[in-house]
């Protein structure tokens, strides 16, 4: 399901306007991604949970060259 079918679903569930399902599908999203941007962990229970995982550097190797090669911080 993508976002456009969630609000198709939530549309004739709700027997709200289609602009009326967009809004509450993007305020859903936005509150969902200031959450995360605080660090903070988003958890819809018995379905998911979201939270932003930091990686420190490390060593790899190109692929193409077999070179070594220290991947950044993400």
């Amino acid at each position: 399901m993508n976002k456009l079918e969630l609000i198709s679903a939530l549309k004739t569930e709700a027997n709200i306007s289609k602009a009326e399902a967009a809004r509450v599908v993007q305020i859903f999203f936005d509150h969902m991604a200031q959450a995360m941007a605080r660090g903070e962990r988003v958890e819809i229970r018995g379905l998911c949970s979201f939270f932003v995982k930091n990686y420190k550097s490390y060593t790899g190797r190109n692929p193409k060259t077999g070179e070594k090669v220290t991947i950044k911080p993400k």
